[in-house]
C-alpha cells in the first residue's frame, strides 16, 4: 500500500555554504521540489538556526571550520535518543575524504553522515535529500509510537489499580449488607457483572451510538443496591457517540474512585448527585454536574493526581472547555459544559 506524505509532515533543511552562491543554488534546487530550506552563511548566527531543529543539515567543505563543527556537535549532543540527524557533506574532488570523514565521525557520533563529491547532479542530490527527509519522518513516527505506547502502559496500569480498588470497595460494601456467604457471593457477583456491563454498553454497542442513561446507570449501579442509592443520577435521554460514552464512563469511574478513596463514598452516609441537563442558550449545550455531600471535610490536595488530570484532559477534549473542579469544604464538585453537537447530533436529543 502506498503512503501519502504531505509537505507539512516533512522536516526542513538547513544549508550552510559560505562561498560564492553555493547556498543560493542548493536552496533553489530544493525549493523547486517544495522542500523547505533555510540557507545561512558560516559567519551568521548558526546556533540560532540550529535551535529551530532542522531535519537535515547540508554543509559544504569550506564551512567545516572548528567553530562550526563544535557548534553542530553541541546541537547533536542535545538530540533525543530517537533522533539521528542526517548531515550531507559536499566535498571538492581534491578534498582528503578519509581524514574529513574520521574527523567528523569523531565529532558527530550521533549523526547520519552522507558524503558527496561536487559537482553532484541536482536530481541525485534532491532524491537523496527527499529520501532522508522520509527517514526523519519515520524517526518521528517511531518516537510518537513509543511515547504513545508508554502512555498507554501507564494508563493501563492506572486503570487496573482503580478497577481493583473499585472491586475491593464493592466487596466491602456488599459484605456489610449481607448475612450469609451465599448472599455475599450472589450480590458481589451481580455487582461485578454490572461493572462489566459498562464495557458492553460502550465498547460493544450495536452501532456507533449509545444511551447516556445506560452508560451512567451501568457505571454507578455497582454502588447502588438493596434500595439504597449512594450515587443518584438524573437527566434527559440522550444518545451519544461511542467515543463520548467511553470518555464519560471513564471520567465517572475516576470520580467514583476518588470519592471512594477520599470523598463522600468513603463515609457510610455520604452521597453523590450526578445530574446532566440541556440548555438552549447559544445553541444546545450539555451540562454535567457531580456533587458530593456527607463525606469528610474536603481540602484541596497539594498536587494534582492522575485521576484529576485525566478528568480535566478528557472532559476538556470532549467538550472543548476545561471542567470546573471545586474542592468545597462540604463536598467535592465537578462541573463541565459544552456544545451538544460535540458528542451527538441534535436529532438524537429527546426532551423530558
Amino acid at each position: 500500500m502506498n503512503t501519502i506524505t504531505t509537505e507539512s509532515e516533512l522536516d526542513w533543511v538547513l544549508v550552510l555554504a559560505p562561498f560564492r552562491k553555493d547556498a543560493e543554488y542548493i536552496a533553489a534546487s530544493l525549493r523547486e521540489q517544495a522542500i523547505e530550506v533555510k540557507a545561512v552563511k558560516a559567519d551568521e548566527d548558526l546556533v540560532q538556526h540550529l535551535a529551530l531543529s532542522p531535519g537535515i543539515i547540508v554543509i559544504t567543505h569550506e564551512a567545516l571550520s572548528s567553530d562550526v563543527v563544535g557548534k553542530i556537535a553541541e546541537h547533536l549532543a542535545e538530540q533525543a535518543g530517537w533522533s539521528e540527524v542526517p548531515i550531507f557533506i559536499l566535498l571538492e574532488r581534491s578534498a582528503p575524504v578519509a581524514r574529513i570523514r574520521n574527523r567528523l565521525q569523531a565529532s558527530w557520533p550521533d549523526a547520519r553522515l552522507l558524503f558527496h563529491t561536487r559537482p553532484i547532479a541536482p536530481l541525485e542530490f534532491v532524491n537523496a535529500i527527499q529520501s532522508n527527509l522520509l527517514v526523519r519522518l519515520r524517526q518521528r513516527q517511531v518516537r510518537d509510537s513509543i511515547e504513545r505506547e508508554r502512555e498507554l502502559r501507564l494508563e493501563l496500569n492506572h486503570r487496573v489499580k482503580n478497577i481493583l480498588a473499585s472491586v475491593s470497595s464493592i466487596f466491602q460494601m456488599t459484605r456489610r449488607g449481607t448475612v450469609s456467604v451465599d448472599d455475599l457471593a450472589s450480590d458481589f457477583t451481580n455487582r461485578l457483572q454490572a461493572l462489566s456491563n459498562v464495557h458492553t454498553a460502550v465498547f460493544e454497542a450495536g452501532g456507533e451510538e449509545v444511551s447516556l442513561t445506560d452508560v451512567v446507570g451501568l457505571t454507578v449501579s455497582p454502588y447502588n443496591s438493596d434500595g439504597v442509592s449512594r450515587i443518584n443520577v438524573s437527566g434527559p435521554e440522550i444518545t451519544v457517540s461511542r467515543e463520548a460514552g467511553t470518555t464519560i464512563a471513564l471520567c465517572l469511574h475516576e470520580l467514583i474512585t476518588n470519592a471512594i478513596k477520599y470523598g463522600a463514598l468513603s463515609e457510610p452516609d455520604g452521597t453523590v448527585e450526578f445530574v446532566w441537563t440541556i440548555a438552549e442558550a447559544g445553541g444546545p449545550h450539555l451540562f454535567l454536574n457531580w456533587i458530593e455531600a456527607g463525606g469528610p471535610p474536603v481540602r484541596e490536595p497539594t498536587r494534582q493526581g492522575f485521576g484529576t488530570r485525566y478528568v480535566r484532559s478528557a472532559f476538556g477534549s470532549l467538550f472543548g472547555s476545561v471542567p470546573d473542579i471545586t474542592f468545597a469544604p462540604d463536598g467535592f464538585r465537578c462541573r463541565v459544559r459544552g456544545p451538544l453537537s460535540r458528542i451527538t447530533p441534535q436529532k438524537h436529543v429527546t426532551s423530558v
